[in-house]
């Protein structure tokens, strides 16, 4: 993958570009591109890198002009799914429309934690909520629509899909997806006393894996379990995407940048 015509780059105000792609899976590779020539020290100096849907805002650019010019000549290669250790989110697959999603994927009901869970996710962006990630990886053919109805209030911990999404809900809150499990302790996504306060962070892959009867598996990393002292707060309250530069929570910190989210990646 090159730039070129695949983006288009456009000022967000006097220091920031805001880097549009054609689809999640270009974007995802961006953003990494970002990261790691800012690792390599090769990026010229930007202060935030905020990834949406469908955008990478690139925030405190000294000559904006310049940064331009130079990433639609980059050279980004396509993530590679298999690198870096993967978040394991423990799942209970009892959700109220776990049958309506069923039908959809022709199978069932019984068969919908095998499927959902036989792909490794990965965190394309956060927003909504703090500790909210939209997960990417889901094949099209399991892709469900939103409800018709949304829901006004969603428990937290409840796992769901919408459109190419999945995600876990770190807080009770409106929403609209499909509703198909349940995390049993949902706290460890969002802990404003760790140093990470969001568990999931874009790049992060994920793993949903079967939680035990009991329902004691908390969500760990392959380096070793993540726990929490107390459940989260938040304090940006819940709203959808909007074309062209809705509010996207920031995942470390809870505040919200204007990051382009695409109006499917409402909650």
């Amino acid at each position: 993958m090159t730039g070129g015509p695949s983006l288009s780059v456009r000022p967000a105000g006097r220091h920031a570009l805001l880097v549009e792609l054609p689809d999640a899976e270009r974007t995802a590779a961006f953003h990494a591109e970002v990261l790691r020539r800012r690792a390599a020290g090769t990026l010229p100096p930007v202060t935030e890198v905020v990834p949406g849907a469908r955008t990478v805002l690139l925030d405190g650019v000294p000559d904006p002009g310049a940064l331009a010019h130079r990433v639609v000549g980059w050279e980004v290669p396509p993530v590679a799914d298999d690198t870096g250790d993967a978040v394991e989110i423990p799942v209970r697959y009892d959700g109220p429309d776990l049958a309506d999603v069923a039908a959809l994927w022709g199978v069932a009901p019984d068969e919908v934690g095998a499927l959902h869970g036989a792909h490794t996710y990965r965190v394309a962006f956060c927003g909504f909520a703090p500790g909210f990630g939209y997960l990417t990886g889901l094949p099209p053919r399991l892709h469900v629509p939103r409800r018709s109805t949304p829901r006004t209030r969603v428990p937290a911990g409840a796992v769901a899909l919408a459109g190419p999404y999945s995600a876990v809900y770190p807080r009770a809150t409106p929403g609209g997806w499909q509703l198909i499990g349940t995390m049993p302790d949902p706290r460890p996504l969002w802990d404003p006393e760790r140093e990470r306060a969001a568990l999931l962070t874009p790049g992060t892959r994920v793993r949903f894996v079967t939680a035990d009867g009991a329902g004691t598996a908390t969500a760990r990393t392959a380096a070793g379990r993540v726990t929490a002292p107390g459940a989260g707060t938040a304090a940006n309250g819940p709203g959808r995407g909007t074309a062209g530069g809705a509010r996207a929570t920031d995942a470390g910190t809870g505040r919200a940048t204007t990051a382009g989210v695409h109006p499917e990646a409402g909650a």
